[in-house]
Formats: C-alpha cells, sequence, structure tokens
C-alpha cells in the first residue's frame, strides 16, 4: 500500500505557473536572452541555474557565470515576488484532504528557490507539509529532470518507491519522478498539450487538481479511507 504522496509545488499545489512564466520572460527579455513563454513551462521544474544555463547555451553558446546566474535570478525572483498572488490550485486542498483521510503522509517535492511560496506552504496547506519533509532547490545538486529530487523525498518519506505516489504537472517533474521509480500521477494544469505529458510516462493523466480529486480513489494501492 501506499504510504506517501510526493508533490510538486508549482503547477500543483499553487496557481503560480503563470506568474513564474511573465518573470522569466521579462528579465529574459531584459538580458537579450533567446526564449517563448512556452520554453519556462516545458523546462518548469529545473533549477533557475538550469533554466538560465539552457537560455545562455542557446543566446550565446555559453553557460552563464556565477554571477550572471545570481544576478538574473534575484530580478526574477523579485519582479515573481511582487506578481504573484499566492493563489492555491483549485482541488489542491480537496486532494490534500484524501491523502490525510487515507493516512498517508504528504511531502512537497520542487525545483523552486522562492522563499515566498516555500514559506506559505504550512500557513495556506495547515497540516499537510511540514518545512523538514520538503526537498528545494536548496537541497539538490541535479535539478529535475534527474532523479536525484525524488529520490531525496523518498529518503525524507522513508519509504521505497513502491510505496508512494508523486503528483505532478510538468514534463520534466514527471521524468524525474518516472526515473526514481515511482507511480506518478500527471495534472495538467498548464497550456501544453496532454501528449506532451504523456511522452513523459505518467501512470495516469488527469486535466486538473479538482478532475484528481474527484477521481482519488481510483489511484493504485491506497490505504483504505478512514471514516
Amino acid at each position: 500500500m501506499k504510504k506517501a504522496v510526493l508533490f510538486d509545488m508549482d503547477g500543483v499545489l499553487y496557481n503560480s505557473m503563470p506568474f513564474h512564466v511573465e518573470a522569466w520572460s521579462e528579465i529574459s527579455g531584459k538580458y537579450r536572452l533567446d526564449y517563448t513563454p512556452q520554453d519556462f513551462y516545458l523546462l518548469e521544474g529545473c533549477t533557475g541555474d538550469a533554466t538560465i544555463d539552457t537560455l545562455f547555451q542557446r543566446t550565446f553558446g555559453r553557460d552563464a557565470t556565477a554571477e550572471e546566474k545570481h544576478k538574473i535570478y534575484g530580478e526574477k525572483a523579485a519582479l515573481f515576488n511582487r506578481i504573484n498572488p499566492g493563489e492555491r490550485m483549485t482541488g489542491a486542498e480537496n486532494v490534500l484532504e484524501q491523502v490525510r483521510a487515507c493516512g498517508m503522509e504528504a511531502l512537497v517535492v520542487t525545483g523552486s528557490g522562492q522563499h515566498s511560496l516555500i514559506n506559505q506552504l504550512e500557513k495556506d496547506f495547515p497540516g499537510s507539509f511540514r518545512k523538514e519533509k520538503m526537498v528545494t532547490a536548496f537541497d539538490v545538486r541535479f535539478g529535475k529532470p534527474h532523479p536525484e529530487p525524488y529520490l531525496k523525498g523518498l529518503a525524507k518519506a522513508g519509504c521505497p518507491a513502491s510505496e508512494a505516489l508523486v503528483v505532478e504537472n510538468a514534463p520534466l517533474g514527471i521524468r524525474s519522478a518516472v526515473a526514481a521509480g515511482i507511480f506518478t500521477v500527471a495534472v495538467n494544469t498548464g497550456p501544453l498539450p496532454d501528449a506532451v505529458l504523456r511522452e513523459e510516462g505518467p501512470g495516469m493523466l488527469f486535466p486538473g487538481m479538482q478532475d484528481l480529486a474527484k477521481h482519488f480513489d481510483t489511484l493504485p494501492d491506497l490505504p483504505p479511507f478512514r471514516v
């Protein structure tokens, strides 16, 4: 039976991706980087440094320096914090209620380094998450799509891959979770076609968190719901 559910944050728990994309786009334009808004949905889950290196390689044929990364990501983070309203994703709390009803543990595995959202999790989802059970950009050497973030999530959950589920919305996040050997539930909360998510091999795909909440009991190997 499943003992833990590992949740991505942006696009799963928070409706924050449009504001990440807006912030990345404005700052990338300022530094004359070659980008499209869709790039940031496709790169979602990468660390900020990895996203900047991808754009620098495309634009200049090299990785960014440490100083360039620090400056660009700092400006992007500051802009995101100004424009993001911190809206919870519709249906996220309903999913978490069912996780609690099954007696499973909920953990966060995110590529984000945005303190503003990470620090809000305990407030916005009371009783669901503990900071010591979160994996963020500050905890990993290799971000998604490398399996390291979800392998660290399993270690914090104290269970093998067979006893966990992942809820992800991003192609690279799905790839990371599948590579870690975890049954992965995809939720398409953004503008990418379903086919882009399916290519990464999730076990199930739902059109959003609200639909996942309605069909939560169809997930495999759930413990009995507690009445």
